[in-house]
Protein backbone atom coordinates (compact mmCIF):
# COMPACT_ATOMS: atom_id res chain seq x y z
CA UNK A 1 0.00 0.00 0.00
CA UNK A 2 1.06 3.61 -0.46
CA UNK A 3 2.33 5.20 2.72
CA UNK A 4 0.59 8.49 3.59
CA UNK A 5 3.35 10.01 5.71
CA UNK A 6 5.97 12.63 4.96
CA UNK A 7 9.11 13.70 6.71
CA UNK A 8 8.72 16.49 9.24
CA UNK A 9 10.40 19.00 6.93
CA UNK A 10 8.18 18.09 3.98
CA UNK A 11 5.06 18.18 6.16
CA UNK A 12 6.02 21.63 7.41
CA UNK A 13 6.63 22.84 3.88
CA UNK A 14 3.33 21.59 2.49
CA UNK A 15 1.36 22.68 5.52
CA UNK A 16 -0.77 19.57 5.00
CA UNK A 17 -2.84 21.07 2.19
CA UNK A 18 -4.33 18.12 0.31
CA UNK A 19 -5.03 17.55 -3.38
CA UNK A 20 -6.76 14.71 -5.21
CA UNK A 21 -4.57 12.31 -7.17
CA UNK A 22 -5.03 8.99 -8.89
CA UNK A 23 -3.74 6.20 -6.62
CA UNK A 24 -3.04 2.60 -7.57
CA UNK A 25 -2.50 0.08 -4.76
CA UNK A 26 1.08 -1.10 -5.04
CA UNK A 27 -0.03 -4.66 -4.39
CA UNK A 28 -2.76 -4.56 -7.04
CA UNK A 29 -1.12 -2.92 -10.03
CA UNK A 30 -3.81 -4.19 -12.39
CA UNK A 31 -6.69 -2.60 -10.47
CA UNK A 32 -8.32 0.62 -11.72
CA UNK A 33 -6.98 3.91 -10.47
CA UNK A 34 -8.73 5.36 -7.43
CA UNK A 35 -8.77 8.87 -6.01
CA UNK A 36 -6.68 9.65 -2.95
CA UNK A 37 -6.11 12.82 -0.98
CA UNK A 38 -2.37 13.51 -0.73
CA UNK A 39 -0.45 16.50 0.63
CA UNK A 40 0.42 19.04 -2.07
CA UNK A 41 4.13 19.68 -2.49
CA UNK A 42 3.45 23.42 -2.46
CA UNK A 43 3.75 25.32 0.83
CA UNK A 44 0.52 26.36 2.51
CA UNK A 45 1.32 30.09 2.33
CA UNK A 46 1.62 29.74 -1.44
CA UNK A 47 -1.58 27.74 -1.91
CA UNK A 48 -3.50 30.08 0.38
CA UNK A 49 -2.15 33.30 -1.07
CA UNK A 50 -5.06 35.35 -2.53
CA UNK A 51 -3.25 35.82 -5.85
CA UNK A 52 -2.74 32.06 -6.10
CA UNK A 53 -6.28 31.14 -5.11
CA UNK A 54 -7.92 33.60 -7.49
CA UNK A 55 -5.89 32.55 -10.53
CA UNK A 56 -6.23 28.87 -9.71
CA UNK A 57 -10.02 29.12 -9.55
CA UNK A 58 -10.17 31.08 -12.81
CA UNK A 59 -8.14 28.48 -14.67
CA UNK A 60 -10.10 25.63 -13.11
CA UNK A 61 -13.27 27.02 -14.67
CA UNK A 62 -11.84 27.03 -18.21
CA UNK A 63 -9.05 24.46 -18.29
CA UNK A 64 -9.16 21.25 -20.29
CA UNK A 65 -8.13 17.88 -18.83
CA UNK A 66 -4.51 17.45 -17.78
CA UNK A 67 -3.02 16.03 -20.96
CA UNK A 68 0.06 18.13 -21.64
CA UNK A 69 3.17 16.00 -21.40
CA UNK A 70 5.51 18.93 -22.06
CA UNK A 71 5.45 22.70 -21.52
CA UNK A 72 7.56 25.33 -23.30
CA UNK A 73 7.45 28.93 -22.10
CA UNK A 74 9.05 31.67 -24.20
CA UNK A 75 9.59 35.06 -22.59
CA UNK A 76 10.57 38.00 -24.75
CA UNK A 77 12.00 40.28 -22.09
CA UNK A 78 10.52 43.72 -22.74
CA UNK A 79 8.62 42.46 -25.80
CA UNK A 80 5.62 44.76 -25.68
CA UNK A 81 2.97 44.83 -28.40
CA UNK A 82 4.60 47.75 -30.24
CA UNK A 83 7.83 45.73 -30.31
CA UNK A 84 6.01 42.72 -31.79
CA UNK A 85 4.32 44.87 -34.42
CA UNK A 86 7.55 46.57 -35.47
CA UNK A 87 9.47 43.26 -35.47
CA UNK A 88 6.76 41.65 -37.60
CA UNK A 89 7.18 44.44 -40.17
CA UNK A 90 10.98 44.29 -40.01
CA UNK A 91 10.99 40.53 -40.60
CA UNK A 92 8.65 40.96 -43.56
CA UNK A 93 10.81 43.69 -45.04
CA UNK A 94 13.94 41.59 -44.52
CA UNK A 95 12.18 38.95 -46.65
CA UNK A 96 11.60 41.50 -49.41
CA UNK A 97 7.96 42.32 -48.70
CA UNK A 98 6.22 45.47 -47.50
CA UNK A 99 6.14 43.95 -44.01
CA UNK A 100 2.74 44.82 -42.62
CA UNK A 101 1.12 41.62 -43.89
CA UNK A 102 3.76 39.44 -42.28
CA UNK A 103 3.18 37.26 -39.21
CA UNK A 104 5.79 36.11 -36.74
CA UNK A 105 5.73 32.39 -35.97
CA UNK A 106 3.85 32.67 -32.70
CA UNK A 107 1.25 35.00 -34.19
CA UNK A 108 -0.23 31.92 -35.86
CA UNK A 109 -1.09 30.36 -32.49
CA UNK A 110 -4.81 29.72 -32.01
CA UNK A 111 -5.17 31.47 -28.65
CA UNK A 112 -4.21 35.00 -27.64
CA UNK A 113 -4.76 37.01 -24.47
CA UNK A 114 -3.61 40.11 -22.64
CA UNK A 115 -1.60 40.08 -19.44
CA UNK A 116 -1.55 42.74 -16.70
CA UNK A 117 2.07 43.12 -15.59
CA UNK A 118 2.09 45.38 -12.53
CA UNK A 119 3.93 44.24 -9.41
CA UNK A 120 2.19 44.25 -6.03
CA UNK A 121 3.94 47.49 -5.07
CA UNK A 122 4.73 48.99 -8.48
CA UNK A 123 2.46 50.20 -11.28
CA UNK A 124 5.24 49.73 -13.85
CA UNK A 125 7.06 46.47 -13.13
CA UNK A 126 10.50 44.94 -13.40
CA UNK A 127 11.54 41.51 -14.66
CA UNK A 128 12.02 40.02 -11.20
CA UNK A 129 8.49 40.46 -9.92
CA UNK A 130 6.91 39.66 -13.28
CA UNK A 131 8.80 36.44 -13.94
CA UNK A 132 8.24 35.40 -10.35
CA UNK A 133 4.50 35.74 -10.94
CA UNK A 134 4.71 33.51 -14.01
CA UNK A 135 6.82 30.94 -12.17
CA UNK A 136 4.99 30.74 -8.83
CA UNK A 137 1.38 31.74 -9.45
CA UNK A 138 1.73 34.57 -6.91
CA UNK A 139 2.27 38.24 -7.70
CA UNK A 140 5.05 39.82 -5.67
CA UNK A 141 7.02 43.04 -5.27
CA UNK A 142 9.39 44.73 -7.65
CA UNK A 143 13.06 43.51 -7.54
CA UNK A 144 12.38 40.21 -5.71
CA UNK A 145 11.59 36.72 -6.98
CA UNK A 146 10.68 33.30 -5.66
CA UNK A 147 9.18 34.90 -2.54
CA UNK A 148 5.80 36.46 -1.84
CA UNK A 149 4.86 40.11 -1.39
CA UNK A 150 5.33 40.02 2.38
CA UNK A 151 9.12 40.25 2.10
CA UNK A 152 11.09 43.47 2.48
CA UNK A 153 13.46 44.21 -0.39
CA UNK A 154 17.12 43.65 0.56
CA UNK A 155 16.05 42.10 3.89
CA UNK A 156 17.27 38.53 4.01
CA UNK A 157 15.50 37.70 7.28
CA UNK A 158 12.12 38.76 5.89
CA UNK A 159 12.41 36.18 3.09
CA UNK A 160 12.78 33.19 5.42
CA UNK A 161 9.54 31.22 5.36
CA UNK A 162 8.16 33.24 2.47
CA UNK A 163 9.81 31.17 -0.28
CA UNK A 164 7.59 29.77 -3.04
CA UNK A 165 7.92 26.68 -5.20
CA UNK A 166 8.41 27.51 -8.87
CA UNK A 167 6.98 25.63 -11.81
CA UNK A 168 10.50 24.32 -12.45
CA UNK A 169 10.69 23.06 -8.84
CA UNK A 170 7.37 21.25 -9.28
CA UNK A 171 8.42 19.74 -12.62
CA UNK A 172 11.59 18.41 -10.99
CA UNK A 173 9.59 16.91 -8.11
CA UNK A 174 7.29 15.28 -10.67
CA UNK A 175 10.24 13.60 -12.39
CA UNK A 176 10.06 15.73 -15.53
CA UNK A 177 13.16 17.02 -17.29
CA UNK A 178 13.83 20.75 -17.06
CA UNK A 179 15.72 23.32 -19.08
CA UNK A 180 16.44 27.05 -18.82
CA UNK A 181 17.81 29.12 -21.70
CA UNK A 182 18.56 32.83 -21.78
CA UNK A 183 20.56 35.26 -23.88
CA UNK A 184 21.03 37.21 -20.63
CA UNK A 185 23.05 36.02 -17.64
CA UNK A 186 21.67 32.79 -16.17
CA UNK A 187 21.66 34.59 -12.82
CA UNK A 188 19.66 37.53 -14.16
CA UNK A 189 16.09 38.13 -12.98
CA UNK A 190 14.14 36.17 -15.59
CA UNK A 191 16.13 32.92 -15.66
CA UNK A 192 17.00 33.28 -11.97
CA UNK A 193 13.33 33.29 -11.02
CA UNK A 194 12.96 29.75 -12.36
CA UNK A 195 15.21 28.20 -9.68
CA UNK A 196 16.22 30.77 -7.01
CA UNK A 197 14.55 32.68 -4.15
CA UNK A 198 15.81 36.13 -3.20
CA UNK A 199 14.74 39.49 -1.74
CA UNK A 200 17.21 41.22 -4.05
CA UNK A 201 17.56 40.41 -7.74
CA UNK A 202 21.06 41.94 -7.79
CA UNK A 203 22.54 39.28 -5.50
CA UNK A 204 23.90 37.39 -8.51
CA UNK A 205 27.12 36.42 -6.73
CA UNK A 206 28.39 36.60 -3.15
CA UNK A 207 30.19 39.90 -3.74
CA UNK A 208 26.79 41.58 -4.02
CA UNK A 209 25.43 40.22 -0.73
CA UNK A 210 25.17 42.66 2.16
CA UNK A 211 26.86 41.80 5.45
CA UNK A 212 23.44 41.30 7.00
CA UNK A 213 22.42 38.94 4.20
CA UNK A 214 25.51 36.81 4.76
CA UNK A 215 24.95 36.75 8.50
CA UNK A 216 21.33 35.74 8.07
CA UNK A 217 22.14 32.88 5.70
CA UNK A 218 20.96 34.21 2.34
CA UNK A 219 22.67 32.63 -0.65
CA UNK A 220 23.57 34.39 -3.88
CA UNK A 221 21.73 33.43 -7.05
CA UNK A 222 24.65 31.64 -8.76
CA UNK A 223 25.21 29.42 -5.73
CA UNK A 224 21.48 28.70 -5.62
CA UNK A 225 21.74 27.42 -9.18
CA UNK A 226 24.47 25.03 -8.07
CA UNK A 227 22.55 23.79 -5.02
CA UNK A 228 19.09 23.62 -6.60
CA UNK A 229 18.99 19.81 -6.72
CA UNK A 230 20.37 19.52 -3.18
CA UNK A 231 17.75 21.95 -1.85
CA UNK A 232 14.85 20.00 -3.31
CA UNK A 233 16.25 16.67 -2.16
CA UNK A 234 16.86 18.03 1.34
CA UNK A 235 13.36 19.45 1.63
CA UNK A 236 11.47 16.61 -0.06
CA UNK A 237 13.65 13.53 0.14
CA UNK A 238 16.64 11.96 -1.55
CA UNK A 239 16.13 11.33 -5.23
CA UNK A 240 13.15 13.63 -5.69
CA UNK A 241 15.17 15.86 -8.04
CA UNK A 242 17.90 14.90 -10.47
CA UNK A 243 18.80 18.52 -11.21
CA UNK A 244 18.22 20.91 -14.10
CA UNK A 245 19.07 18.98 -17.24
CA UNK A 246 19.90 21.91 -19.55
CA UNK A 247 20.99 25.45 -18.61
CA UNK A 248 22.35 27.75 -21.32
CA UNK A 249 23.14 31.46 -21.24
CA UNK A 250 25.63 34.06 -20.13
CA UNK A 251 26.98 35.20 -16.78
CA UNK A 252 30.18 33.20 -16.32
CA UNK A 253 31.65 35.92 -14.11
CA UNK A 254 29.19 35.14 -11.30
CA UNK A 255 30.35 31.51 -11.19
CA UNK A 256 34.09 32.24 -10.98
CA UNK A 257 36.34 33.66 -8.26
CA UNK A 258 38.08 36.99 -8.59
CA UNK A 259 41.20 36.76 -10.74
CA UNK A 260 39.82 33.88 -12.81
CA UNK A 261 38.61 34.95 -16.29
CA UNK A 262 36.89 38.06 -14.99
CA UNK A 263 35.25 36.29 -12.08
CA UNK A 264 33.58 38.34 -9.38
CA UNK A 265 33.15 35.91 -6.51
CA UNK A 266 34.89 36.91 -3.28
CA UNK A 267 34.45 33.55 -1.56
CA UNK A 268 37.10 31.92 -3.77
CA UNK A 269 34.65 29.36 -5.12
CA UNK A 270 34.68 28.16 -8.71
CA UNK A 271 31.07 27.12 -9.21
CA UNK A 272 31.76 25.69 -12.67
CA UNK A 273 34.28 23.25 -11.17
CA UNK A 274 31.84 22.50 -8.35
CA UNK A 275 29.06 21.84 -10.88
CA UNK A 276 31.31 19.40 -12.75
CA UNK A 277 32.14 17.64 -9.48
CA UNK A 278 28.44 17.46 -8.58
CA UNK A 279 27.61 16.09 -12.03
CA UNK A 280 30.66 14.04 -13.08
CA UNK A 281 28.89 12.88 -16.24
CA UNK A 282 27.70 16.37 -17.08
CA UNK A 283 28.89 18.46 -20.02
CA UNK A 284 30.08 22.06 -19.71
CA UNK A 285 30.33 24.11 -22.91
CA UNK A 286 31.49 27.66 -23.56
CA UNK A 287 30.99 28.20 -27.29
CA UNK A 288 28.69 27.40 -30.20
CA UNK A 289 30.84 24.60 -31.60
CA UNK A 290 30.94 22.75 -28.26
CA UNK A 291 27.20 23.14 -27.84
CA UNK A 292 26.58 21.58 -31.22
CA UNK A 293 28.45 18.39 -30.27
CA UNK A 294 27.03 18.06 -26.72
CA UNK A 295 25.20 14.74 -26.56
CA UNK A 296 24.00 14.21 -22.99
CA UNK A 297 22.64 15.84 -19.88
CA UNK A 298 23.12 17.55 -17.57
CA UNK A 299 24.39 20.30 -19.84
CA UNK A 300 25.63 23.68 -18.64
CA UNK A 301 26.60 26.33 -21.17
CA UNK A 302 28.00 29.72 -20.19
CA UNK A 303 28.87 31.61 -23.35
CA UNK A 304 29.94 35.01 -22.04
CA UNK A 305 31.15 36.76 -18.90
CA UNK A 306 28.00 38.88 -18.70
CA UNK A 307 25.02 38.87 -21.04
CA UNK A 308 25.36 37.16 -24.40
CA UNK A 309 25.81 39.38 -27.42
CA UNK A 310 22.91 40.73 -29.46
CA UNK A 311 21.39 38.56 -32.18
CA UNK A 312 22.89 40.78 -34.87
CA UNK A 313 26.34 40.02 -33.44
CA UNK A 314 25.73 36.31 -32.94
CA UNK A 315 24.42 35.79 -36.49
CA UNK A 316 27.70 36.63 -38.27
CA UNK A 317 29.77 33.85 -39.81
CA UNK A 318 32.59 33.84 -37.25
CA UNK A 319 30.41 34.19 -34.12
CA UNK A 320 31.43 32.00 -31.20
CA UNK A 321 28.18 32.39 -29.26
CA UNK A 322 25.19 30.27 -30.34
CA UNK A 323 21.90 31.63 -31.60
CA UNK A 324 18.71 31.32 -29.59
CA UNK A 325 17.25 28.85 -32.14
CA UNK A 326 20.41 26.72 -31.87
CA UNK A 327 20.19 26.64 -28.07
CA UNK A 328 16.48 25.81 -28.24
CA UNK A 329 17.04 23.02 -30.75
CA UNK A 330 19.79 21.46 -28.62
CA UNK A 331 17.61 21.63 -25.50
CA UNK A 332 14.74 19.88 -27.28
CA UNK A 333 17.11 17.22 -28.59
CA UNK A 334 18.30 16.43 -25.06
CA UNK A 335 15.02 16.82 -23.15
CA UNK A 336 12.40 15.16 -25.30
CA UNK A 337 13.52 11.58 -24.65
CA UNK A 338 12.22 11.70 -21.07
CA UNK A 339 9.03 9.64 -20.67
CA UNK A 340 7.91 11.95 -17.89
CA UNK A 341 7.97 14.96 -20.20
CA UNK A 342 9.82 18.23 -19.87
CA UNK A 343 9.58 21.90 -18.99
CA UNK A 344 11.65 24.27 -21.14
CA UNK A 345 11.87 27.99 -20.41
CA UNK A 346 13.45 30.22 -23.06
CA UNK A 347 14.19 33.92 -22.58
CA UNK A 348 15.18 36.40 -25.27
CA UNK A 349 16.76 38.69 -22.71
CA UNK A 350 18.48 41.16 -24.97
CA UNK A 351 15.29 42.62 -26.41
CA UNK A 352 15.02 44.41 -23.09
CA UNK A 353 18.63 45.57 -23.07
CA UNK A 354 18.45 47.06 -26.55
CA UNK A 355 15.35 49.00 -25.57
CA UNK A 356 17.02 50.28 -22.41
CA UNK A 357 19.84 51.55 -24.64
CA UNK A 358 17.31 53.19 -26.98
CA UNK A 359 18.31 51.00 -29.92
CA UNK A 360 15.24 49.72 -31.77
CA UNK A 361 17.19 47.84 -34.44
CA UNK A 362 18.71 45.38 -31.99
CA UNK A 363 15.47 45.04 -30.01
CA UNK A 364 13.59 44.10 -33.17
CA UNK A 365 16.29 41.73 -34.46
CA UNK A 366 16.31 39.90 -31.13
CA UNK A 367 12.53 39.64 -31.33
CA UNK A 368 12.80 38.14 -34.81
CA UNK A 369 15.35 35.68 -33.41
CA UNK A 370 12.89 34.71 -30.67
CA UNK A 371 10.27 34.05 -33.34
CA UNK A 372 12.76 31.76 -35.10
CA UNK A 373 13.32 29.85 -31.85
CA UNK A 374 9.56 29.48 -31.45
CA UNK A 375 9.43 28.08 -34.98
CA UNK A 376 11.95 25.41 -33.94
CA UNK A 377 9.58 24.30 -31.18
CA UNK A 378 6.58 24.44 -33.52
CA UNK A 379 8.40 22.21 -36.01
CA UNK A 380 9.69 19.70 -33.46
CA UNK A 381 6.79 19.28 -31.03
CA UNK A 382 3.28 17.89 -31.25
CA UNK A 383 0.51 20.36 -30.31
CA UNK A 384 -1.53 17.47 -28.95
CA UNK A 385 0.88 16.90 -26.05
CA UNK A 386 2.98 20.08 -25.76
CA UNK A 387 1.69 23.39 -24.42
CA UNK A 388 3.66 26.35 -25.81
CA UNK A 389 3.25 29.88 -24.45
CA UNK A 390 4.92 33.00 -25.84
CA UNK A 391 4.70 36.18 -23.79
CA UNK A 392 6.63 39.10 -22.32
CA UNK A 393 7.37 40.04 -18.74
CA UNK A 394 6.70 43.73 -19.41
CA UNK A 395 6.81 46.32 -22.17
CA UNK A 396 8.89 49.45 -22.87
CA UNK A 397 8.11 53.10 -23.61
CA UNK A 398 8.58 52.35 -27.29
CA UNK A 399 6.25 53.88 -29.85
CA UNK A 400 5.35 53.47 -33.52
CA UNK A 401 3.62 56.45 -35.11
CA UNK A 402 3.71 59.27 -37.67
CA UNK A 403 1.60 58.13 -40.69
CA UNK A 404 4.30 56.38 -42.73
CA UNK A 405 3.17 54.87 -46.02
CA UNK A 406 2.71 51.11 -46.23
CA UNK A 407 6.06 49.44 -46.83
CA UNK A 408 8.02 52.39 -45.46
CA UNK A 409 11.20 51.04 -43.81
CA UNK A 410 10.18 50.43 -40.22
CA UNK A 411 13.52 51.83 -39.01
CA UNK A 412 13.34 54.76 -41.40
CA UNK A 413 12.03 58.30 -41.41
CA UNK A 414 8.32 58.83 -41.90
CA UNK A 415 7.40 59.16 -45.58
CA UNK A 416 3.61 59.43 -46.10
CA UNK A 417 1.48 57.91 -48.85
CA UNK A 418 0.91 61.31 -50.46
CA UNK A 419 4.58 62.30 -50.87
CA UNK A 420 8.01 60.95 -51.77
CA UNK A 421 9.70 63.15 -49.16
CA UNK A 422 9.94 62.65 -45.40
CA UNK A 423 7.34 64.40 -43.31
CA UNK A 424 8.62 67.36 -41.30
CA UNK A 425 7.75 68.48 -37.81
CA UNK A 426 6.79 72.01 -36.73
CA UNK A 427 10.48 72.95 -36.75
CA UNK A 428 10.99 71.63 -40.27
CA UNK A 429 12.86 68.47 -39.22
CA UNK A 430 12.23 64.88 -40.40
CA UNK A 431 11.40 62.25 -37.81
CA UNK A 432 11.33 58.46 -37.51
CA UNK A 433 8.44 56.03 -37.18
CA UNK A 434 9.96 54.53 -34.03
CA UNK A 435 10.91 56.41 -30.90
CA UNK A 436 11.13 56.36 -27.12
CA UNK A 437 9.32 58.44 -24.54
CA UNK A 438 12.42 58.54 -22.34
CA UNK A 439 16.01 57.31 -22.28
CA UNK A 440 19.49 58.18 -23.47
CA UNK A 441 18.30 59.59 -26.78
CA UNK A 442 19.94 60.09 -30.16
CA UNK A 443 23.07 58.20 -31.17
CA UNK A 444 24.30 57.76 -34.74
CA UNK A 445 26.72 54.85 -34.36
CA UNK A 446 26.54 53.53 -37.92
CA UNK A 447 27.42 49.84 -38.09
CA UNK A 448 28.14 49.51 -34.36
CA UNK A 449 26.07 46.46 -33.41
CA UNK A 450 26.68 46.62 -29.66
CA UNK A 451 23.78 48.69 -28.34
CA UNK A 452 25.48 49.01 -24.97
CA UNK A 453 28.00 51.47 -26.44
CA UNK A 454 25.20 54.02 -25.95
CA UNK A 455 26.07 54.16 -22.26
CA UNK A 456 29.27 55.98 -23.07
CA UNK A 457 28.62 59.68 -22.77
CA UNK A 458 25.71 61.67 -21.39
CA UNK A 459 22.04 61.34 -22.40
CA UNK A 460 21.23 63.21 -25.60
CA UNK A 461 17.45 63.63 -25.51
CA UNK A 462 15.29 65.92 -27.61
CA UNK A 463 14.89 66.58 -31.33
CA UNK A 464 17.84 66.36 -33.71
CA UNK A 465 18.28 67.14 -37.38
CA UNK A 466 18.07 63.71 -39.05
CA UNK A 467 18.18 65.02 -42.61
CA UNK A 468 21.54 63.42 -43.40
CA UNK A 469 21.34 60.54 -40.90
CA UNK A 470 20.68 56.94 -42.03
CA UNK A 471 18.28 55.83 -39.31
CA UNK A 472 18.06 52.26 -40.67
CA UNK A 473 21.57 51.25 -39.55
CA UNK A 474 22.04 48.81 -36.68
CA UNK A 475 23.83 51.49 -34.67
CA UNK A 476 21.15 54.16 -34.86
CA UNK A 477 19.55 54.98 -31.50
CA UNK A 478 16.19 56.71 -31.65
CA UNK A 479 15.42 60.09 -30.17
CA UNK A 480 13.78 60.29 -26.74
CA UNK A 481 11.76 62.96 -24.99
CA UNK A 482 12.82 62.71 -21.33
CA UNK A 483 16.58 62.39 -20.69
CA UNK A 484 17.41 59.44 -18.45
CA UNK A 485 20.42 57.23 -17.84
CA UNK A 486 18.47 54.37 -19.44
CA UNK A 487 15.07 54.02 -21.07
CA UNK A 488 12.43 52.56 -18.77
CA UNK A 489 9.89 49.78 -18.83
CA UNK A 490 6.28 50.47 -19.78
CA UNK A 491 3.29 49.57 -17.66
CA UNK A 492 0.67 48.57 -20.23
CA UNK A 493 -0.57 45.04 -20.83
CA UNK A 494 1.48 42.57 -22.87
CA UNK A 495 0.27 39.77 -25.09
CA UNK A 496 0.37 36.02 -24.58
CA UNK A 497 0.09 33.50 -27.43
CA UNK A 498 -0.71 29.85 -26.74
CA UNK A 499 -0.83 26.53 -28.57
CA UNK A 500 -1.51 23.05 -27.23
CA UNK A 501 -3.36 21.48 -24.29
CA UNK A 502 -4.83 24.14 -22.00
CA UNK A 503 -4.12 27.01 -24.41
CA UNK A 504 -7.69 28.27 -24.29
CA UNK A 505 -7.25 29.41 -20.68
CA UNK A 506 -5.07 32.39 -21.71
CA UNK A 507 -7.94 34.14 -23.51
CA UNK A 508 -9.14 37.48 -22.17
CA UNK A 509 -7.39 40.00 -19.94
CA UNK A 510 -5.66 38.28 -17.05
CA UNK A 511 -3.27 38.82 -14.19
CA UNK A 512 0.26 37.70 -15.00
CA UNK A 513 0.36 35.03 -12.30
CA UNK A 514 -2.45 33.21 -14.12
CA UNK A 515 0.11 31.87 -16.61
CA UNK A 516 1.64 29.65 -13.93
CA UNK A 517 -1.77 28.10 -13.32
CA UNK A 518 -2.40 27.62 -17.04
CA UNK A 519 0.85 25.64 -17.31
CA UNK A 520 0.44 23.72 -14.06
CA UNK A 521 -3.19 22.81 -14.71
CA UNK A 522 -2.39 21.61 -18.23
CA UNK A 523 -0.10 18.94 -16.72
CA UNK A 524 -0.37 16.42 -13.90
CA UNK A 525 2.92 17.54 -12.36
CA UNK A 526 1.52 18.62 -9.01
CA UNK A 527 -0.30 15.31 -8.63
CA UNK A 528 2.73 13.31 -9.73
CA UNK A 529 4.94 15.18 -7.29
CA UNK A 530 2.51 14.42 -4.47
CA UNK A 531 2.41 10.75 -5.47
CA UNK A 532 6.21 10.52 -5.57
CA UNK A 533 6.45 12.19 -2.17
CA UNK A 534 4.29 9.64 -0.36
CA UNK A 535 6.02 6.66 -1.96
CA UNK A 536 9.41 7.85 -0.71
CA UNK A 537 8.62 8.11 3.00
Amino acid sequence: MLRFALTASAMALTGCVYISVDKVDAGESSSPAAQAELPSPLPAHQLQNPWYKDASSRVASTQSPQNAKNVVLFVGDGMGISTITAARILAGQQAGNSGEENRLSFETFPETGLIKTYNVNSQTPDSAGTMSAMMTGVKTDISVFGVDEHVEADDCASAHGRELLSLLDIAELAGAATGVISTARLTHATPGATYAKTPNRDWEDDAELSDDARAEGCADIASQFLTHRHRLNTEFGTGMSDGIEVALGGGKRHFLPEGNEGGRRKDGRNLIDEWQSTYPNGVFVADAASLQTADRTPLLGLFSDSHMRYASQRSVADATQPSLPAMTRKALELLRGRDEGYLLIVEAGRIDHAHHAGNAANALNDTVELAAAVQVVMDETDPSDTLVLVTADHSHVFTMAGYPRRGNPILGKVVPAWSDEPMLDADGLPYTTLGYMNGRGFRDLGDEADADVAYRGAPNAGRKDLTDVDTTTIGYHQESLVPLGAETHGGEDVAVYARGPGARAVAGVNEQNLLFHVMLSATDWEQRAARRLVTRF
